[in-house]
C-alpha cells in the first residue's frame, strides 16, 4: 500500500525535523563513518603540472594546462576536436551556457525542483525565471513528453528547459534533442554529478569537477557541446563577453578555470580508470547488501555508472532513520532536501504539482560513499540501517 504524501508545509517541516526518539539508540562507536570523504590526487602526482605553471608563468585565461584538459576531456567523450569549455565551477558553466543561448530576459526556464540549489540560481543569474516541474517516478528526472504537455498551459513565454541528471544517472539526450526540435525551447543538461555518463551532443551538458565529484579538480567544471558556434559563445560568456577584442559583446561573467585547477583535473583524469573501477566496486557492495532489506530500494539503475553518492529510497521516516543511523556511527545526507521549491530563495518561483518530488524528498537518503571505503564499511552501514528500520517507531513500510 502506498504511503500518503502530506503536502502542507507544517507536516513537511515535522518530517524534516522530527521529535527526538523517546529512547535513543546507544551509540556504539565514537568514530562516525562520514557520508563523504573527498580524495584528490597526491601532491606528487600534481607537482609536475605545478612546475610547468611556474616555468611558463601562465596562471589563468585558458593557459596551456587548461587547453590540454579541454582536449583530454573531449577525447574522453569520444571526439578528437575540442568540444569542451572549462569553467570556474559548474554553476558558472550552467549560467554561461544559458547566457550563450541568447534567451529573452525574464522568460521561463523549466527545471525540476528535485535538484541542487545551483540549478535555479544559475537560471536566475542568466536572467531567466525558474519554473519547477515534477520528475518521473521511474527515472527521477524530467520527462520530455510531460514537459511538452505542461508548457502549453504556462501563460508566460517558456524559452528554456534545464534537464538534471539525478545523482549521475544518464540522460536520454536524443529525446531532448527531439524535444528542442519540436518545441523550439532550448535545452541545457545539468550533468553536475554525471561525468561517467555524460555524452557529447549538440545540447550543452555541464559537468562539475568539484572536490566532492568523481572526477575532481578541487573546484571547476566544464561544458560539452558538439555545436562549435555555441561553444564559441560559451567561451565568450565565460570571459566578460569578449569575442576577439576587449569590447564586451554579450552578457557574460568571469567563469574561467585557473591553471592550478586544470593541473589537479589533469592529474585526476590520469587516474580515472582506477577511480571509476573503485566507485563501481563500492556500488556493487551496496547493491548486494541492500537486496535483503525490506522497505529499501536503491535509485533506479544505481551501480550501472560511477557516482560519488549513494541514494537509497527509505520508508517515509527517512529523517528519523538518519538520526538513528548517526547514533550508530553512520553519517547520512539529504542531498537535495525536500526540493528547491521549499527553499526560501525559490519560494516565489512558479511551479506545477510536485507529488513525486515531495515523495522523493521524504524518502531519499544519501549513505556513505567515498573512494577509500572498504567492504566492511558497507557492511557496517547496511547492518546499522537494518537495525534502524526494525527498531524504529513502526515496521518498515512499502516504498
Amino acid at each position: 500500500m502506498a504511503v500518503p504524501i502530506p503536502t502542507d508545509l507544517a507536516r513537511l517541516s515535522e518530517i524534516l525535523e522530527p521529535a527526538a526518539p523517546a529512547s535513543p539508540l546507544p551509540r556504539r562507536n565514537a568514530a562516525v563513518l562520514p557520508v563523504l570523504r573527498p580524495k584528490l590526487p597526491a601532491i606528487e602526482e600534481i607537482l609536475p603540472y605545478f612546475r610547468s605553471i611556474d616555468e611558463r608563468q601562465w596562471y589563468s585565461n585558458w593557459g596551456p594546462l587548461t587547453s590540454e584538459l579541454e582536449q583530454s576531456l573531449s577525447r574522453q567523450l569520444g571526439l578528437e576536436r575540442v568540444c569542451v569549455v572549462t569553467t570556474a565551477n559548474a554553476t558558472a558553466g550552467l549560467t554561461a551556457a544559458l547566457l550563450a543561448l541568447g534567451l529573452p530576459r525574464g522568460s521561463i526556464c523549466v527545471m525540476p525542483s528535485w535538484t541542487f540549489a545551483a540549478t535555479p540560481h544559475a537560471a536566475r543569474a542568466a536572467g531567466l525565471r525558474p519554473w519547477f516541474h515534477d520528475v518521473d517516478p521511474q527515472t527521477w528526472a524530467l520527462d520530455p513528453e510531460a514537459v511538452r504537455r505542461t508548457i502549453g498551459g504556462i501563460r508566460n513565454r517558456v524559452s528554456a528547459a534545464v534537464v538534471v541528471a539525478p545523482f549521475g544517472a544518464p540522460v536520454d539526450t536524443a529525446s531532448w534533442e527531439d524535444f528542442e526540435d519540436r518545441t523550439g525551447i532550448r535545452v541545457v543538461i545539468d550533468a553536475a554529478a554525471a561525468f561517467d555518463t555524460v555524452r557529447a551532443c549538440r545540447l550543452p551538458s555541464v559537468v562539475s569537477l568539484h572536490a566532492t565529484k568523481i572526477l575532481a579538480a578541487g573546484e571547476g567544471g566544464f561544458v560539452a557541446t558538439t555545436d562549435s558556434s555555441l561553444r564559441d559563445r560559451i567561451v565568450a560568456c565565460c570571459n566578460f563577453g569578449f569575442q576577439g577584442s576587449r569590447s564586451a559583446m554579450l552578457p557574460a561573467l568571469n567563469g574561467k578555470m585557473s591553471e592550478y585547477h586544470a593541473a589537479v583535473g589533469l592529474a585526476s583524469l590520469a587516474k580515472w580508470p582506477a577511480t571509476r573501477a573503485r566507485h563501481i566496486q563500492i556500488a556493487a557492495w551496496y547493491r548486494r547488501r541492500m537486496e535483503g532489506l525490506p522497505g529499501v530500494a536503491l535509485q533506479p539503475g544505481y551501480g550501472g555508472w560511477a557516482s560519488g553518492t549513494t541514494s537509497p529510497v527509505l520508508p517515509i521516516e527517512a529523517a528519523r532513520v538518519s538520526r538513528r543511523l548517526r547514533l550508530l556511527g553512520v553519517e547520512t545526507r539529504s542531498w537535495w532536501g525536500m526540493g528547491c521549491h521549499l527553499q526560501p530563495a525559490f519560494a516565489r518561483c512558479p511551479r506545477g504539482p510536485l507529488a513525486v518530488t515531495e515523495r522523493l524528498g521524504m524518502r531519499v537518503l544519501g549513505l556513505p560513499h567515498f573512494p577509500e571505503m572498504r567492504e566492511s564499511d558497507v557492511d557496517l552501514v547496511a547492518g546499522a540501517l537494518a537495525e534502524c528500520l526494525w527498531t524504529g517507531p513502526r515496521a518498515p513500510m512499502e516504498v
